[in-house]
Order: C-alpha cells, then sequence, then structure tokens
C-alpha cells in the first residue's frame, strides 16, 4: 500500500472515531441542555432584573436614618428609678432615651421583651406608644405626614418580602395608602429603618425569590429539598458548559474538519460561536451559586444573639439624671453589667468633628459624612467613668456568644472534640481590635447593616472574627475562614466585583451582559432541538 493510501485511510479512521466521539458529546451536550433550559432561563432571567432593580431603578427615600440629637438634661425630669417605680416595675431588660412628637420618653424594656413608654417629664406610660413611635420613625423616614397608614403589624420572623438579608427583628411593617403602596420596615428597639418596599420592588421580590431562590420549593417542600435541587441543577449546568467548551474548544480543531463537510449555518452557527464565549460566564456563575448554596443549610440565627440580663430597679443607686459627665454633649444611655458590676452605657457626641469632610464616594455607605458619637461607661454604684471597658465589654460579649452562654442541662456535657474545634476564647489571643463606624471593607460590608461595632479578630484555627454590637449588646456577624472564601466566590464569580474598579454602574452593566448572553445561548440550543 502507498504512503498516500495509508495517509487517506488513517484520515478516515480518525475521522470515524472523531465523528462518533463527536455525536456522543452533541448528544449528551444536548440532553443537559434540555434538562437545564427551564432552570437557566428561571437563574438568568431573574437574575438580569437585579441589578436593574437594585441599583438603576432603585427607589428613594427621604431619610434612611434617623440623626440623633443632643439631649438637655433639663427634659429628664425624672430618673429611669422613678418612673419605674411610679409605674411599679420592679425589674426590666433595659433602658433608652426617644425623643418624637415634640416629647422625651423613656423607652423601656420589660422582662417580656415589650417596649414600654414613659414620658421623662411627667412619668406617665405612653398608652400604644411602640405602635406610635413606629408610624412617627416612618413617617419621618418617607417624609410623609399625610398619607394613611392602611395597615400595621409586628414582624418576628423573616419572610418572603422581608428577607434575612436586612437583618432586624421584631420590626414594625407599614403599609401607606399611597399610589406606590408603599411598605416599610422599622426597629424601635433601635429607631433604624430596617427596608422599604413601593409596589414596583414588592413585585421584584416575589419574582427574585421565586425564580431565583426557589422559593416554590419551600411551599410544597423543605429548605433542603429546594438546596438539594439547586445544587443538583447547577452541577448539571457546570457540566453542560464544560461539554460546550469541550466540543468547541479543546476539540474545535477535529471538529471543525467535519464541520467543513457540512458547514454550520444560521442558529447553530450563532450558537456555537457565542456559546464558547459565554461557557466561562456559565461556569462561574453555575459554581458560585451552588457554593453559595451549601451556606444555607442551617436557619438564620444571628437575630437572637443578644446578651440582655434582668435588671432590679431598687438595686441601681445612682439616678441616670445625676450622672457626672458632659451633659451639653449627651446623645442616649442605656444600662450594662459586666463582672458583677453594673453601668450606664453614654453616648455623647464626639469633641472633634474634623476640619475636613470625607470626600464624595461612589459606595452606597459613604453617602454622608455623619457626625461620629463618643462612648463612656459610668459605674452606677461609684458614679466615676470606667475608662476603655467598651472593648473589654466587647470581649466579655464575644465569650458570651461562644462557649460563655448559659446552656441546657442535656447540653452541658460537650464532647472532647466539640471543646477542640470550639477554643474558649479566654485562652486565644486576640489578634486585631478596633472600632467600625462605616462598612470599609468586604469583610464587614453594607449587608450587615448594624454600626458602630467592635471588629475582634482571634487567633482560632479558622482565625474567627467577631462583630460586636455593644450599644444592642448584639453579635451582629461573625467571620471565619471558610466564611471569608465563600464570600469572595460569591462576591467576585456571582456579582463580579472584579469590576469594582470601573465602578458599580460598568459593574452592573457586566453583570447583566453575562447573564443576557447566557440566556440568549440557552433559548438558541432550545430553538435548535425544537427545529430538529
Amino acid at each position: 500500500m502507498s504512503k498516500e493510501a495509508k495517509k487517506n485511510s488513517s484520515k478516515k479512521k480518525d475521522s470515524k472515531i472523531v465523528k462518533k466521539i463527536k455525536q456522543h458529546m452533541y448528544k449528551w451536550h444536548r440532553v443537559i441542555g434540555l434538562v437545564t433550559i427551564v432552570p437557566v432561563i428561571f437563574w438568568t432571567f431573574s437574575g438580569l432584573m437585579h441589578p436593574f432593580m437594585a441599583h438603576f431603578f432603585k427607589p428613594e427615600i427621604a431619610h434612611d436614618k434617623i440623626e440623633q440629637p443632643v439631649i438637655n438634661k433639663s427634659q429628664l425630669h425624672y430618673s429611669i428609678q422613678e418612673v419605674l417605680q411610679k409605674n411599679e416595675i420592679s425589674q426590666f431588660k433595659n433602658f433608652r432615651i426617644v425623643t418624637f412628637n415634640n416629647a422625651t420618653y423613656y423607652q423601656v424594656k420589660t422582662i417580656l421583651g415589650e417596649l414600654w413608654y414613659f414620658d421623662t417629664s411627667t412619668a406617665k406610660k405612653l398608652q400604644n406608644g411602640d405602635q406610635k413611635y413606629a408610624e412617627w420613625l416612618s413617617r419621618y423616614f418617607l417624609d410623609d405626614q399625610k398619607s394613611t397608614v392602611k395597615n400595621s403589624e409586628v414582624v418576628t420572623e423573616f419572610t418572603s418580602q422581608y428577607k434575612y438579608v436586612n437583618r432586624y427583628l421584631p420590626v414594625y411593617k407599614l403599609s401607606f395608602d399611597r399610589p406606590d403602596a408603599m411598605q416599610i420596615y422599622v426597629e424601635t428597639s433601635s429607631g433604624k429603618l430596617a427596608t422599604y418596599n413601593p409596589t414596583s420592588r414588592q413585585a421584584f421580590i416575589w419574582f427574585f425569590d421565586t425564580f431565583h431562590n426557589w422559593s416554590f420549593i419551600d411551599a410544597i417542600s423543605n429548605n433542603s429539598i429546594r438546596i438539594i435541587t439547586m445544587i443538583f441543577l447547577l452541577s448539571i449546568i457546570g457540566f453542560s458548559a464544560l461539554s460546550g467548551i469541550l466540543i468547541y474548544g479543546l476539540l474545535w480543531k477535529q471538529f471543525k474538519k467535519t464541520d467543513n463537510l457540512q458547514p454550520k449555518k444560521g442558529l447553530r452557527k450563532y450558537h456555537r460561536q457565542i456559546g464558547i464565549w459565554v461557557s466561562l460566564f456559565t461556569l462561574t456563575f453555575a459554581f458560585s451559586g451552588a457554593y453559595h448554596a451549601t451556606t444555607k443549610w442551617t436557619p438564620y440565627t444571628l437575630s437572637q444573639m443578644v446578651y440582655e440580663p434582668t435588671f432590679v430597679t431598687k438595686e441601681i443607686p445612682t439616678a441616670n439624671n445625676n450622672l457626672i459627665l458632659d451633659w451639653d454633649r449627651f446623645q442616649n444611655m442605656s444600662i450594662i453589667t459586666l463582672n458583677d458590676t453594673t453601668y450606664y452605657r453614654c453616648q455623647l457626641l464626639e469633641k472633634e468633628t474634623g476640619r475636613f469632610k470625607k470626600p464624595k464616594s461612589d459606595s452606597k455607605w459613604n453617602k454622608k459624612d455623619d457626625p461620629k458619637s463618643e462612648v463612656v461607661y459610668i459605674n452606677a454604684t461609684t458614679n466615676k467613668i470606667t475608662p476603655n471597658l467598651d472593648l473589654e465589654y466587647a470581649e466579655f460579649l464575644a465569650y458570651y456568644f461562644t462557649d460563655g452562654a448559659p446552656k441546657a442541662s442535656c447540653c452541658e456535657m460537650a464532647t472532647s472534640s466539640e471543646d477542640d474545634s470550639q477554643p474558649s476564647l479566654e485562652n486565644v489571643k486576640l489578634l486585631e481590635s478596633k472600632v467600625l463606624t462605616d462598612f470599609e471593607s468586604r469583610e464587614y460590608g453594607f449587608v450587615n447593616k448594624r454600626l458602630p461595632v467592635i471588629k475582634l479578630a482571634y487567633d482560632t484555627p479558622e482565625k474567627t472574627t467577631y462583630f460586636i454590637e455593644t450599644s444592642t449588646s448584639r453579635l451582629a456577624a461573625v467571620i471565619n475562614n471558610a466564611d471569608k472564601v465563600e464570600g469572595y466566590s460569591f462576591a467576585i464569580f456571582h456579582k463580579f466585583l472584579f469590576m469594582d474598579w470601573a465602578g458599580k454602574n460598568i459593574r452592573d452593566l457586566t453583570t447583566v451582559l453575562a447573564a443576557l448572553s447566557i440566556l440568549i445561548v440557552s433559548v438558541l440550543g432550545f430553538i435548535l432541538f425544537l427545529k430538529k
């Protein structure tokens, strides 16, 4: 046999093998594509809407936070002890001062967790005070004193419209009789705005929750089934993208030879050309989405992480309106206990606010340079300031939320393996501690809501970092190495934070184009199947 004949025979043989491989690859690529066409359309279309609604068409509100005014000492005619004794309250959880409707009140948290309001000038209780304060807050945030409140209710758990990303619980939900049917959520215990949803946003939240988070599975099954289903389908989508890369990328030269015999035209050509470019986006979205879904197994419990000891009214010797402090800067106060000692935690306006304002930033959390506050702790027995106690209190709370919290009798005998995985913070070196007054990093971003907080980074095997809000004795966030890896994965591969250098508009536009290209390729592939 001549060399030329052998060469032709080898070519034919290679062509048959390549053709067989190609047929099987195409077959599996088509099967996988068909299985995932509906989920891909759901995820890409709802994903497309997120940047539009969250950024380009974000609703505006008059005020996003309430300014903390300086409270005149003369307004505190009665001390907290006198008010509680006059109203026959012997025990309470905590108190703070709120001003609304031209009056100043002690907001007292009872041992049952209710918030009661007492006029500081008359010591009289304000009936339905918490609901009235919630309405006042809502009207202040909206700058709307005219619209009627259609409905007011207390929300004690996260819902399809009030997602866990809002963090605050419990909150009041107030629905206003306005053209935009505004619903506003406020936390009365701190006077903070949780979120606000006009009609357009309510519809988007429902759409995104249904088609991106697949909440409809929760309705017919449970959270575990929903997560397993999502991870399974995202894995198949990842394999679909990989098979596309294999067909049109790594083995492109071999397939191109057979394509010359029967060139791809029209939709097949565009599906192939666009598909090879978007396969990378498909992989990043699918991988980061599946990885993110694995963090949703356990329910969100951070809202329950609060330290609330019971105080006995008669055991607090010093009256709160007789404290030795700079009353010209006084903004608010509460009460804490640390090492069997009771302290007033007082918030004062910072002495020096600085000559220069911060430059404007593209970040949504740095729109205004808010005046900072100074925190001082005054011993409720000696009436003397104890310095540097805010950090010590934060360290105590971190300990309390890990191994210091009271445990049920069944859980006191922990196994040695559990002890090894959760070392006592008392024996762990504190690597870093600082006060955060802005959402300044990826580690503690705007999504965490609470400010100011104290950051405590410990030298544990997982490099655990706690973020403590001492003003409310709450755990704002706890981050370890695994959380950081998942967080960066989701931020970079799902939200395209690697495009931050170009600004938020360009970043969101890039995300939209990536999702749109995946949607187009999927639809083209489906049309091809129908035609065939």
